[in-house]
């Protein structure tokens, strides 16, 4: 398999999970205050929904499509 199609594999690998996920939540940023004994923590959470990763199972496709295509 060519290069370009094991990347479409794992586009359509990572599409598939954030799909079965319903989407994917993370973390992006942690700030975290001590003063004394007190500590204050704040944090910054980010979601990727799951159209995102249809986008990722159909660019998968297109790109296994478009790479199996013989150049004459």
């Amino acid at each position: 398999m060519k290069p370009i199609g094991w990347i479409g594999v794992l586009l359509l690998v990572a599409g598939g999970i954030i799909l079965a996920m319903r989407g994917i939540s993370y973390t992006r940023d942690r700030q975290t205050v001590a003063v004394g004994p007190v500590s204050v923590s704040a944090e910054q959470k980010g979601f990727v929904p799951p159209y995102v990763g249809l986008g990722l199972v159909i660019a998968g496709g297109v790109i296994i499509f478009a790479g199996r295509r013989k150049r004459a």
